[in-house]
């Protein structure tokens, strides 16, 4: 998992400007900034293949720990070190802790609706729209949670700030980008956020990250949740 194309294994580059890409996998075309130095581009649909055992996974969680919850996502087969998976994964494991927590949520369909939410933020969106996915996520789970819809009052600005928490948060650590430490950085303020504006206590586990050896980008000691 430190090499980073599915395929060979090679270093990613990222272009400024789209280019038209066939996925080496499905060999589906499409317009993307992301290939390896080889020329091999993976799409969302195949990097991310398997996201669906998702939902199984927090339907069947009693935990009211979303860093627990979402450890045990990361630690699933379809989980690599960085990709848009965690676009999913943060709300869902914030949805699932929330309903475990006395959250009034219908789940399964919560879950349906975070996976057709969180699929269409694309991988590097961090670098590329200045939103990180990890924290776009989180102020999903508050937009579902709340029901927001754009013409909503309250919920629209709970979640609008909920996702404001996340990114701010994530900016104040600075890239590159790590999906690990950008997903507990964005759940951390969304527990806060629950217990403070939904009236909803989620518990929060101290975090060490465990995957620095399997980043090639990791910042080391300016992460706050680095260990040696």
């Amino acid at each position: 998992m430190k090499d980073e194309c599915l395929i060979c294994g090679a270093p990613l580059k990222y272009s400024e400007h789209d280019e038209l890409m066939e996925c080496a996998i499905c060999h589906k075309k499409e317009n993307s900034k992301t290939v390896c130095v080889n020329g091999h581009y993976i799409c969302n649909a195949c990097h991310t293949q398997g996201m669906d055992s998702i939902v199984g996974v927090c339907l069947a969680e009693k935990n009211k720990d979303p860093i627990v919850i979402i450890k045990k996502l990361m630690a699933l087969p379809f989980c690599h070190m960085h990709g848009p998976e965690h676009h999913v994964m943060v709300g869902s494991a914030l949805l699932t802790a929330y309903k475990n927590a006395g959250g009034q949520i219908d789940l399964p369909k919560a879950l349906s609706e975070m996976q057709a939410r969180g699929k269409n933020v694309p991988g590097g969106a961090c670098g590329f729209w200045g939103a990180c996915g990890a924290g776009v996520s989180a102020g999903m789970f508050v937009s579902i949670v709340t029901g927001s819809t754009p013409l909503a009052g309250e919920a629209w600005g709970l979640s609008n700030i909920m996702t404001s928490c996340a990114l701010g948060a994530i900016g104040e650590v600075g890239g590159p980008r790590c999906c690990k430490r950008d997903s507990y950085l964005s759940i951390m303020k969304a527990v806060e956020f629950a217990k403070d504006h939904l009236g909803v206590e989620m518990e929060l586990s101290t975090i060490e990250c465990t995957h620095s050896a399997q980043n090639n980008q990791c910042i080391g000691k300016r992460c706050p949740f680095w260990r040696k």
